[in-house]
């Protein structure tokens, strides 16, 4: 999508639609940026959304149609069940407002094309969670990569695992419906860093399973029901990229050992182990490849591995980060960076690795996408700027 011309002055006003578990943080933080301003909430319940409204100090709440007749919502954040994602993002762009969703874009790749589509021939812009990646962990290792740290990207391996998220959630059976599972729920996360850092992705295969065919909810005032499991509850996904780098991903709901935010990229010189990318922030070191000619090779096998830190740079924020990039875009004219069409190539990446799963064989991804500029350093969350 092409960046449009500069709008307006002053705070973006922003509408809310859906305000679930995961509203909280986006409400909190969405507040702390001076240049949005949170106007309504609006969801399917409507006390919901009057609850959250009065919790927050949000002016106005109602349904969805309330959000989007609102004069002053210039952008929507979309934070519905990911199989409702395409229809209020549309829903939103036929109402003449930006819209960011979370991930993912959408759960098939036909509504998610024709959302871009829409939006095109709209003049608006489609934003695309997770926007974790625009914190200062994951940029701070973006950076040292650009700078030659590792040399050049050979391989990366990621891993999420864990029991599932019946463990905390209330109401976990969507989580594993179609457009759901480890693989859409997590897999933005990690498959947004690596395209971010390493680039498009041009094919996968995969292999996925199922422990069980049905699950239990374990908390909440449901605890003891149980629900169907539709897609793989683990999956490997084996992927090369146009760089002719290559990456192995595991994602799991079945393992008792919890093991997450593992991202390790490997080069010519060197290896950096970057933050958990479903967090804004963390340590990245980085360990160099064995140079020292004419030492003693026995030595060399067994000593331990020296790790150098690498600083991070920038300003701490949280959920909606990638919103307010956009909003700033917005006024400036210039492109935001967490973009429905890196939101869209994360989809087709993993609807491609659906389908070798089905299919026994690698997939080509069809779409691409450019190069994804870093954020700059001084880039503060919490400045007025516009």
């Amino acid at each position: 999508m092409a960046a449009s011309a500069p709008v307006g002055s002053g705070p973006v006003g922003v509408g809310i639609v859906g305000v679930g578990n995961i509203s909280d943080t986006y409400i909190e933080n969405l507040q702390s940026f001076p240049d949005l301003e949170v106007l309504i909430l609006g969801d399917l319940l409507l006390d919901r959304a009057a609850s959250q409204a009065q919790k927050h100090g949000v002016a106005a709440s109602g349904s969805t149609a309330d959000v989007l007749a609102h004069p002053g919502v210039e952008l929507v954040i979309n934070l519905t069940v990911p199989a409702a994602h395409v229809e209020i993002s549309a829903q939103a762009i036929a109402a003449g407002k930006h819209v960011w969703s979370e991930k993912p874009i959408g759960i098939d790749r036909e509504s998610a094309r024709a959302l871009l589509a829409q939006a095109d021939a709209a003049g608006l812009r489609v934003g695309i969670a997770p926007d974790t990646v625009l914190g200062p962990g994951i940029q701070s290792a973006k950076r040292a990569i650009e700078r030659g740290e590792i040399g050049r990207p050979l391989f990366a391996q990621t891993s999420m695992q864990y029991q599932g998220p019946e463990v905390f959630h209330p109401n976990p059976g969507f989580l594993f419906a179609h457009g759901a599972g480890p693989l859409f729920d997590m897999g933005p996360y990690y498959f947004t860093t690596l395209v971010s850092i390493l680039g498009p992705v041009a094919a996968v295969a995969a292999l996925g399973l199922k422990a069980t065919e049905e699950r239990e909810i374990l908390v909440g005032p449901d605890a003891g029901s149980r629900f169907p499991v539709e897609v793989p509850s683990t999956i490997n996904v084996l992927a090369s990229f146009e760089s002719g780098a290559q990456a192995q991903s595991f994602l799991s709901f079945d393992s008792p050992l919890r093991r997450q935010g593992i991202v390790e990229i490997s080069g010519t010189e060197g290896t950096i182990v970057l933050p958990d990318p479903n967090r804004f922030t963390g340590r990245t070191a980085v360990t160099r490849a064995f140079s020292h000619r004419g030492s003693d090779p026995a030595h060399a096998a067994v000593a331990e591995q020296p790790w150098e830190d690498v600083p991070e740079e920038g300003v701490v924020a949280g959920r909606g980060l990638g919103a307010l990039d956009m909003a700033r875009a917005i006024r400036t004219g210039r492109p935001h960076r967490a973009t429905g069409e890196l939101g869209y190539h994360v989809l087709d990446t993993m609807v491609s690795a659906q389908e070798s799963v089905a299919r026994g064989e690698f997939v080509a991804v069809e779409s691409t996408v450019g190069p994804i500029e870093s954020v700059p350093v001084d880039f503060d969350p919490f400045a007025r700027t516009l």
